[in-house]
């Protein structure tokens, strides 16, 4: 699934994802290929990309907004000054 994660400066990530893990504000949560369209608030944590290959790639953010449609994941992110 294609994967972008934006801050107001600067695109943190922007390409194929195998799976997502994020820290929602209810608790974390994964996403994978063919999810069900979500909008969802995110809480200070780190945000786990699994890539081709099984490469793992981690973001931390103090929060944002992640969006989910059509196998396209967008991650709105204030991030952590860290």
């Amino acid at each position: 699934m294609q994967l972008q994660i934006i801050t107001p400066d600067k695109t943190l990530f922007d390409g194929n994802a195998k799976l997502i893990q994020l820290p929602g504000t209810n608790g974390s949560f994964e996403l994978m290929e063919n999810h069900a369209p979500i909008i969802s608030t995110l809480r200070n944590g780190k945000i786990k990309i699994v890539i081709d290959n099984n490469i793992t790639e981690w973001i931390h953010i103090n929060s944002g907004v992640v969006e989910v449609l059509k196998n396209k994941v967008i991650i709105l992110a204030e991030p952590s000054l860290n």
